[in-house]
């Protein structure tokens, strides 16, 4: 089923390195917490039982219309390319509950790995600066600079954790392996998180906990070789595991290895192809857009096992109207929304691999344009980036917010 829908416009204006925790202290502070996610996680595998029927309709199918929300670019700065967005999910500093943030892939000058700017964007259209982040001024390590990616989240009290995949000589040389970069809710860099298997994170999601979080990070840079364009068999996902002090910042205790041999690809247009979107689904399985191969990829059992996953993981589902997947969310109801880098269609698919509904997003039907999205507040809409036009769009029922 493929549907095409009119953009209506709206009064806005278009425009250390890491290693896992081996002290005593550390592994003693860390046992309670993996039996604390084992047991957490177990419930949700527990819950989601054996395979349930295909739903009556698909959550896309209940709505119409494409609405231009606002702009992405920040005034003055002049960032463009929007690449990551997130929800907040509380109101503390300068985070407002239900608003959207959204992060940039390239500065003003459009050289890709070059954007250092998140904006916060309000259901009403409302654009202001959240962060500008100054590749000079990082209170850790993050190889080559900052160019911030898709892997964007916010964890308990206000931090914003963002991927950076920076490129060198003022965006003409070779990307490099970044960092995730923590900022508190003013928005000012913490810490970074960088070396070992953080290498080009370039998407993520996140399993929230009362005091730790497990973040679930793709990296694209592995066995890349400058100024080659052959596909690699290395990309990975990594799990990393956040404690959440109160009144502290977030402290990483380690990471794992989950997948390997996903394809990536260096390419003109996004830098970089490979493993893209997350999600992790009720039933405890990762999904993964495979935008090399055009499908959804699986790691079972994602938020709790020590050993990887390779050859890139399962196949959920492939080619049909998977087209070089980008971003990706998880619909209500549990099926995995993605967005084509291909064409520029959003795609429903039921976690039993079942392609249920194709809407085109982009109107221009234009590949490569359309990557992060998320389920729009009270799930009135799926809100997503358009970097054609550099803007924060809105799919719903009555293209805007409200009843």
């Amino acid at each position: 089923m493929r549907r095409q829908f009119k953009v209506l416009a709206t009064t806005q204006e278009p425009v250390p390195p890491v290693r896992p925790a081996n002290s005593r202290r550390q592994a003693t502070r860390l046992l309670p917490v993996l039996g604390t996610a084992i047991a957490m996680c177990a419930t949700l595998v527990g819950v989601a039982g054996p395979a349930a029927a295909l739903p009556p309709s698909a959550f896309l199918g209940q709505f119409n219309t494409v609405t231009n929300v606002s702009t992405t670019v920040p005034p003055v700065i002049g960032d463009v390319n929007p690449y990551g967005i997130v929800n907040v999910p509380q109101t503390i500093g300068l985070l407002n509950r239900g608003d959207t943030l959204v992060s940039n892939f390239n500065a003003s000058s459009n050289l890709q790995g070059t954007g250092t700017t998140i904006v916060e964007i309000s259901p009403g259209g409302q654009q202001s600066l959240f962060a500008h982040i100054n590749p000079d001024h990082l209170p850790g390590a993050c190889p080559g600079g900052v160019g911030l990616t898709t892997a964007l989240t916010v964890l308990a009290g206000g931090f914003v954790v963002v991927g950076s995949l920076p490129v060198t000589e003022a965006g003409m040389g070779n990307p490099e392996a970044g960092c995730l970069i923590v900022l508190n809710s003013d928005g000012n860099p913490v810490e970074t998180w960088s070396g070992g298997p953080i290498n080009g994170p370039w998407d993520m999601t996140v399993l929230q906990f009362p005091r730790f979080a497990e973040l679930f990070v793709t990296n694209v840079l592995n066995g890349l070789i400058p100024g080659n364009t052959n596909v690699v068999n290395q990309g990975t996902v990594i799990r990393i595991l956040v404690t959440l002090p109160p009144g502290r910042n977030p402290i990483m205790l380690g990471s794992t290895l989950i997948g390997t041999g996903f394809a990536e690809q260096l390419n003109s247009s996004a830098l970089v192809l490979g493993p893209t979107g997350v999600a992790l689904g009720a039933n405890g399985v990762l999904y993964v857009a495979d935008t090399v191969n055009s499908r959804i990829a699986t790691i079972p059992l994602a938020a709790l096992r020590v050993t990887p996953v390779t050859g890139g993981g399962g196949t959920l589902t492939s080619g049909g109207s998977i087209n070089s997947p980008l971003g990706m969310t998880l619909a209500p109801n549990g099926d995995i929304i993605t967005v084509n880098g291909g064409d520029g269609n959003g795609v429903e698919t039921t976690p039993q691999g079942v392609q249920v509904d194709t809407v085109q997003l982009d109107p221009a039907g234009m590949g490569g344009d359309l990557f992060g999205l998320t389920i729009a507040p009270d799930n009135r809409g799926v809100l997503f980036v358009d970097d054609g036009d550099n803007t924060l769009k809105l799919f719903s029922h009555v293209g805007r917010y409200g009843p």
